[in-house]
């Protein structure tokens, strides 16, 4: 099975500069941006099976994901303005 790569950059890659700028001004960005990341390398260990868990466990880790992508998404639209 292969494993697709979910990292905030190549997800937004329209917001590639603000993406950088947003982290070295905003912390809150910023520390959404880390927990993103941090959530991605756990589910992708996950399905690499290096670390096995139930479904279940697995999916509410993408639903996290998936809200924090969407917080992200938010704060980086609302700055292109």
């Amino acid at each position: 099975m292969s494993i697709e790569h979910h990292d905030l950059v190549h997800e937004l890659p329209e917001y590639r500069d603000q993406i950088h700028t947003m982290k070295m001004e905003n912390g809150h960005f910023a520390k959404l941006f880390d927990e993103y990341h941090q959530i991605t390398k756990d589910i992708e260990r996950m399905e690499a099976e290096v670390e096995p868990v139930c479904t279940k466990t697995e999916e509410m880790y993408k639903r996290k994901r998936l809200q924090l992508k969407d917080e992200l998404y938010s704060m980086l639209r609302d700055t292109d303005s």
